[in-house]
């Protein structure tokens, strides 16, 4: 952690809405005059896209059938950490991007499944702002929880969270609802013990729960709306949050547990934006008294 260039890590799982906090984030940064510097979890993955199906090719004759994007090995995890303990540190440090499809490739003037050049932060930041699958990985190799400041998981029920990427992934990336299913089964074992571990040492959780029949998410013809879903949000540490008045600000919410609200779904940008601005407000105030 530092108070001088504090870190906010959100993470999620493909599929999870970790795009939709980023964007409540951006909003907060704007309104409160920060300025942040944001990177990707994409542009920490260890091979681009034609070396990522050679590697799994390989690995599938050797009998390995569990690698995927969510394996650690299949990320520069040691790369991340120098970069979240260089800009605590500094408040310098650099990143890339990986481009997806043809319009970030005509954006970035790099074809689709390659990175970027790596490229310098610039000097003026006030938080360095993650957003990926891997920003509070805990292992023998990192420890990225123990350097970010404020850490958000984004992590709906197991069958909303497919149904979303199974939408997002033919509208916007072209794929058949056989190969996003291959991909879900493939990247089981790595969720399992990579990603949902990291939930344990997020600060806030936000996880949201349909209130109509996802059963068979594999058939699901639309995304359940958030008039249709709850979000549950689970503080680690409740000391100091003020459920009062969050239960009052925030119409039909209420009270779980002693470190859990459930509010209505349609809610959640409000929610985030009572709870966030708060806690971001105190994190650059003492950054920039620091500086």
């Amino acid at each position: 952690m530092s108070k001088q260039y504090p870190i906010i890590s959100v993470i999620g799982s493909s599929g999870a809405g970790t795009s939709t906090v980023k964007g409540t984030f951006d909003q907060i940064f704007r309104r409160e005059g920060v300025s942040a510097v944001s990177i990707e979890g994409d542009a920490f993955h260890r091979f681009n896209r034609n070396d990522m199906r050679a590697e799994l090719e390989r690995r599938y004759a050797e009998g390995d059938y569990t690698f995927s994007h969510f394996s650690y090995e299949a990320n520069e995890l040691g790369e991340l950490e120098r970069v979240f303990r260089e800009f605590g540190e500094t408040g310098k440090g650099r990143t890339r991007h990986y481009i997806h499809d043809a319009e970030e490739s005509e954006r970035h003037g790099v074809p689709p499944g390659e990175f970027t050049a790596w490229a310098p932060f610039r000097d003026d930041a006030d938080l360095l702002f993650y957003e990926g699958l891997h920003g509070c990985v805990v292992n023998d190799q990192v420890d990225l929880a123990a350097l970010a400041d404020l850490k958000v998981g984004v992590v709906p029920v197991i069958n909303l969270e497919w149904i979303q990427k199974i939408h997002r992934d033919r509208s916007q990336r072209g794929y058949s609802t056989e190969a996003v299913t291959d991909t879900i089964l493939r990247r089981m074992h790595a969720y399992v013990n990579c990603i949902c571990p990291q939930f344990t040492e997020t600060d806030i959780n936000f996880q949201r729960v349909p209130v109509v029949d996802t059963s068979n998410p594999f058939i699901a013809r639309w995304i359940p709306t958030a008039d249709e879903s709850l979000v549950v949000i689970r503080f680690k540490n409740p000391r100091g949050i003020d459920f009062p008045y969050l239960t009052s600000m925030i119409q039909g919410s209420w009270m779980t547990r002693a470190n859990s609200i459930v509010i209505p779904g349609n809610k959640q940008d409000l929610a985030m934006q009572l709870i966030l601005t708060p806690l971001l407000e105190r994190l650059v105030t003492t950054a920039r008294k620091l500086r």
